[in-house]
């Protein structure tokens, strides 16, 4: 993925690495989990997903 300047300004260029989220039905919110380990990280507080956080399907 091609990085804009000024590089090393503590910004996040793509996705974020080993984080997936999926959509909980029951309560209407995103969860953010853990790709590695399986377990829920956050959720988060409006029915918006989390930006750059691939979604499970």
């Amino acid at each position: 993925m091609a990085t804009n300047p000024p590089s090393g300004d503590n910004h996040r260029n793509g996705m974020v690495s080993d984080r997936s989220q999926t959509y909980n039905p029951t309560n209407d919110r995103w969860v953010k989990r853990d790709s590695k380990t399986g377990q829920f990280m956050d959720q988060k507080a409006d029915d918006k997903p989390f930006k750059g956080v691939r979604k499970e399907k």
